[in-house]
């Protein structure tokens, strides 16, 4: 299973709208997930999420609080946003643990705790940048237990729900003439020196996932595609993205980078992939993409296809 999509709790649609419900939830049992600036919290010591005690942070403003949802033991995991309070405070609540990006770690941390921390960090990110009706300008208010937003106004009243953004992310292969099969990969210039990954872009409004495929690997490449294959989807809330992965053939061969898109893009074989190195590996020489993104996951998926 790709990382970020273990996600087990029973978020509780129906009864988080109770506010009574709610309310009992925060108890001594609940268990409480903070975030600072995008950041989470682990342990120093070991690749894992640290998750506080109701009596670690019942000093804390707990009404702008996240119901993520219950485990199968009906023990009640929430998130809060803290950016506006001192890290250094927040951190002194349990003196071995720092607020780092999930990323850090990536496929290092367990599944389902890395899917929660996703989870959290995404809706925190959600509820930051949309504090305000985005028809009136009014402010908006937390409701829903944090899934949900509403406009103060009273001759608006909208409600607004957390928004994710589609992205398509695809392997794009052709059999070339010397009866070798080869995919295409891209890297951007801000990435790891030698690192490079599957081409992606947003989907545009109006548009089917594989026709977004399709204009994507043309605007960056200059290569046409058909025969577009849904592979698998991850959530990345890395800040709102939920990536669709595809494997698609090319009707071309030549590649025309768009300078504004990418660096650079080339074809490579399986042989070659071969040799690459890992994402975090120091040095210039050529690389795969982090363990834990579906990007790896889909070359992966090629490489152990036959030729």
């Amino acid at each position: 299973m790709l990382n970020y999509s273990h996600m087990a709790l029973d978020r509780g649609s129906n009864l988080r709208k109770d506010t009574q419900w709610l309310a009992a939830q925060k108890n001594s049992q609940s268990r409480w997930l903070l975030v600072h600036n995008n950041h989470t919290l682990f342990d120093k010591n070991s690749v894992t999420v640290t998750f506080l005690s109701h009596d670690k942070v019942s000093h804390l403003n707990l009404e702008n609080s996240v119901f993520l949802g219950f485990d199968e033991q009906k023990i009640n995991h929430f998130a809060l946003d803290v950016s506006e309070l001192d890290e250094a405070d927040l951190l002194a609540l349990n003196s071995g643990a720092e607020f780092v990006d999930i990323r850090r770690y990536g496929a290092q941390v367990d599944m389902l705790h890395g899917s929660m921390a996703a989870l959290a960090r995404g809706l925190c990110y959600w509820h930051a940048t949309h504090k305000f009706c985005g028809r009136c300008g009014t402010e908006n208010q937390l409701i829903e237990a944090g899934h949900s937003r509403l406009c103060d106004n009273p001759e608006c009243k909208h409600q607004t729900f957390p928004r994710t953004d589609p992205a398509v992310i695809m392997v794009v292969t052709r059999k070339f003439a010397d009866g070798v099969e080869r995919c295409l990969l891209g890297r951007q210039a801000v990435w790891a020196p030698g690192m490079y990954s599957s081409l992606a872009g947003f989907v545009d409004p109006g548009e089917t996932l594989e026709q977004a495929v399709a204009r994507e690997v043309m605007e960056e490449a200059g290569i046409a595609v058909n025969n577009v294959r849904y592979i698998a989807s991850q959530p990345w809330p890395f800040p709102s993205s939920i990536m669709l992965g595809f494997i698609a053939e090319a009707l071309t061969e030549t590649i025309q980078v768009d300078k504004d898109e990418l660096d650079d893009a080339q074809w490579f074989s399986r042989e070659e992939l071969s040799q690459f190195g890992d994402w975090h590996e120091q040095g210039e020489h050529l690389k795969l993409p982090r363990t834990d993104s579906i990007s790896r996951y889909l070359i992966n998926y090629w490489l152990n296809q036959e030729d």
